[in-house]
């Protein structure tokens, strides 16, 4: 229970819900309580009317009537108490539910790069599906039958003992059975949940990569082969979850034969007791029996109870693997931060966490406000890094990141985020429409902004040749639409945005040289008051720059304008001796 010990706060949060539940359940126990002792007193009438010299039949009759009325009455009370029980027990559980849900979306908001590389979505997936699913059962029917279980036992417990001390003894013999048996098999139960929900995770971390990559299977005529693969891990999956079937399956035979053992000690030990004179009535053998009968249902829900509980330990465990993670990334300055766009990077340097690969070495550069930079290199020479330390995706290892000369970590991590506007390299696009994936950089922009922004990317033109133009569906990460469209839609989204610093990862490279050029005229004229950094693999791309710088191996090899840079040797010159021998060719 140490791990569920996390979901107190919550239990706190709806105490009001909670509190009304278990006084609502005490009341109907008491209520359903009542029919035992009316079937006793009417068993007790029969037998002193058999016992009667001038026996009354109008008075037993009546008598008889007036407990019937009275046991439909409490029952029925009993039944709406339940009915109210589980209406704010089990409601507040769908509302537990939804806050753990939230707070764990909003933990992967905050977690950063390296989390996601180390995690496969589909494990991130079912710990926020299945596992939450299963954590609730606990909040929810576990805690509301426990609840019931431990109130009905209290309560009969002490009827019964008030009726007859000796008899309640006999007739709990069985408990310590009971508990021993629950024990052994809720450990049990708890070690199998946890492998099987560990095989789930795999199994949806498979078939998300599967949907995720289906041109490529499929293309490289491998469906035979990751079908195999999926039905060896469903295979495993069931195998795991068979051998907790079994053990959950013992439960309710066993629950129902101790309670059977129960219902024979009474009727044994309360029948020697009548014949002795140590009770007075055969009611009394009938209002145990009834008391017996009415604990079947709470001892066996323990069995499924111990099974939820164990199983949503097991759950709420994994979630509290994410929950506990710190992000490496923490916003320490809660103060809104004006951001302008000057860039600075003195002497930084970069080490992946999860490769140790040195991607930035002693890097060195500075812009000012409405400045461009365009970066170069081979691939792997730390481009895109400079970008996500600017964003602050990642921190650096050595050296300082600075914005408006102030250390990038002592600005507010919203405030810059909020002040970049990022086209990746790999343009990411939502299952939604044209015009709201170009809205993601504003919310709130009209469709004349929409169209503006699409028309500065060049793709205006592509999007009204759609059936349903900017309110054209996309699928799946834009898979509707070709690479160079998806770049350009991903440009738009950046553009709209507005912001004082843009950054452009190699998003040309999907495009032609004529609308690649289309585009780059287009950015000058908005970005002259933005800072841009662009970086490629053409020169195209970099040669309006106001500083060229390029990398190789994370260092900066050279650095220059464009007319520096090609009147000097080295990478830049080729580069442009390349290409531009290659546009002749074209």
């Amino acid at each position: 229970m140490k791990e569920l010990q996390y979901l107190n706060r919550y239990f706190v949060r709806y105490k009001y819900s909670f509190l009304i539940g278990i006084i609502t359940t005490i009341v109907a126990q008491i209520f359903a309580l009542f029919t035992p002792k009316l079937i006793s007193k009417s068993f007790k009438a029969i037998e002193d009317f058999s016992k009667a010299n001038n026996p009354s039949v109008a008075t037993i009759q009546k008598e008889l009537f007036h407990n019937i009325l009275l046991i439909i009455a409490t029952t029925i009370i009993a039944g709406f108490l339940t009915f109210l029980m589980r209406q704010t027990l089990i409601v507040m559980s769908r509302h537990i539910e939804f806050d753990l849900k939230n707070e764990v979306f909003r933990q992967y908001e905050r977690l950063t790069q390296n989390f996601y590389k180390q995690n496969r979505t589909g494990d991130l997936m079912n710990r926020i599906s299945e596992d939450v699913g299963k954590v609730r059962m606990y909040v929810g029917p576990a805690v509301m039958y426990t609840i019931n279980t431990f109130i009905r036992f209290a309560i009969v417990i002490i009827y019964m003992y008030n009726v007859s001390p000796r008899l309640t003894l006999y007739s709990l013999l069985p408990l310590p059975i009971l508990s021993y048996v629950i024990f052994k098999l809720s450990s049990e139960i708890n070690q199998r949940s946890t492998v099987f929900q560990q095989y789930l995770s795999k199994i949806s971390s498979f078939t998300q990569e599967v949907f995720s990559g289906i041109r490529v299977i499929k293309a490289y005529s491998l469906e035979n082969q990751y079908q195999k693969q999926l039905v060896d891990l469903s295979q495993e999956s069931k195998t795991k979850s068979l051998h907790l079937a079994k053990v959950q399956s013992l439960f309710g035979p066993l629950m129902i034969a101790l309670i059977g053992v129960s219902n024979l000690v009474v009727i044994y030990f309360g029948g020697l007791m009548y014949i002795n004179g140590t009770i007075q009535s055969i009611g009394t053998i009938a209002e145990f029996i009834l008391y017996i009968n009415m604990l079947t249902w709470p001892v066996a829900s323990l069995g499924w109870v111990s099974s939820m509980v164990q199983e949503a330990e097991a759950s709420q465990k994994r979630i509290n693997e994410f929950l506990k993670i710190e992000p490496e990334i923490q916003n320490t300055h809660l103060e809104k931060t004006p951001i302008n766009g000057s860039i600075e990077f003195k002497n930084v340097s970069f080490v992946y966490d999860d490769t140790n690969i040195q991607a930035l070495e002693n890097v060195n550069f500075s812009i000012k406000k409405g400045e461009t930079l365009a970066i170069l290199g081979k691939t792997g020479s730390g481009k895109s890094t400079i970008l996500s330390l600017i964003s602050r995706l990642y921190e650096a290892n050595e050296g300082a990141v600075l914005i408006d000369g102030k250390e990038i970590s002592k600005l507010n991590l919203d405030s810059l985020r909020d002040s970049i506007g990022i086209v990746p390299q790999d343009a990411f696009l939502f299952s939604d429409t044209i015009g709201n994936n170009i809205k993601f950089g504003k919310e709130n922009a009209t469709d004349d902004e929409v169209v503006w922004a699409a028309k500065q990317a060049v793709v205006h033109e592509n999007i009204i040749q759609f059936n349903k133009a900017y309110q054209t569906m996309l699928g799946e990460r834009g898979i509707t639409i070709s690479g160079g469209q998806k770049q350009r839609v991903a440009i738009a989204r950046a553009i709209i945005k507005n912001a004082p610093i843009l950054l452009l990862d190699d998003c040309l490279s999907a495009v032609d040289t004529e609308t690649e050029e289309a585009i780059l005229n287009n950015l000058l004229i908005f970005c002259k008051d933005k800072t841009t950094i662009i970086v490629s693999h053409r020169v195209s791309s970099a040669k309006n720059a106001d500083w060229i710088i390029i990398l190789d191996g994370g260092k900066i090899i050279q650095q220059g304008t464009h007319n520096q840079l090609i009147n000097e040797k080295g990478y830049y010159a080729e580069l442009y001796l390349k290409q531009l021998s290659e546009k002749e060719l074209n």
